[in-house]
C-alpha cells in the first residue's frame, strides 16, 4: 500500500476554519514552552484569519485525503517576503510538510521577493534546526519579553528562471 501524497495548495477564505485548528494545534507545544498561553497565532480570531486570507498574502496550505494538516503565510515589504505562521498538525510533524511548505512558498515568491525572512523564538531548537537547513541564516536577536527572545533569520532567493 503506498503512502498518501500531502498536496500543497493556495489557502482561500473557505479555509480559515481548517487553517485556524491546525495553527492552534501546532503553536500549543510553542505556548507551553514559552510558559505564554496568549501567543499571537493562538489568540488570533476567525475573522482576523479570513481577513488575511481575503487579502494580498500569499497563504498556502498542505493537504493529506482532504484534511489540512500545514499551512504558512507570507506578506511583502518591498522586495521582502515575510514569512509567517508555519505550522504543521502536532501529529503530522517530522514528515518533511513544513520543509515542503517552506519550499513551495519560496518557489511561489521568487520573482516578486529578493529574500525570505521570518522569526522564531530562541527556544524552539526544531524551527531553528529546519531554518538552518534550509538555507536560512540568522540575522540579529531581539528580546521582546523576559521569557522571550525573537530568533530572526534571512534567506536570499533565487530569481526564477525567465522562460
Amino acid at each position: 500500500m503506498s503512502e498518501a501524497t500531502v498536496v500543497i495548495e493556495r489557502a482561500g477564505p473557505g479555509d480559515a476554519g481548517e487553517v485556524m485548528t491546525v495553527q492552534r494545534a501546532a503553536y500549543v507545544a510553542e505556548a507551553q514552552l514559552y510558559g505564554d498561553p496568549f501567543i499571537p497565532p493562538l489568540v488570533e480570531s476567525a475573522e482576523q484569519l479570513r481577513k488575511v486570507l481575503s487579502g494580498d498574502a500569499v497563504v498556502l496550505k498542505a493537504v493529506l485525503d482532504g484534511r489540512v494538516v500545514g499551512a504558512v503565510r507570507a506578506q511583502f515589504s518591498d522586495h521582502t517576503c515575510l514569512v509567517g505562521r508555519l505550522v504543521v498538525v502536532p501529529d503530522m510533524q517530522g514528515r518533511g510538510i513544513g520543509r515542503s511548505l517552506l519550499a513551495a512558498l519560496e518557489d511561489e515568491v521568487a520573482g516578486r521577493a529578493d529574500a525570505c525572512v521570518l522569526f522564531t523564538g530562541h527556544l524552539s531548537e526544531a524551527n531553528l534546526r529546519l531554518y538552518r537547513r534550509l538555507g536560512y541564516s540568522e540575522t540579529h536577536r531581539e528580546r521582546v519579553a523576559a521569557h522571550l527572545t525573537l530568533v530572526h533569520m534571512r534567506k536570499p532567493l533565487v530569481p526564477a528562471e525567465t522562460a
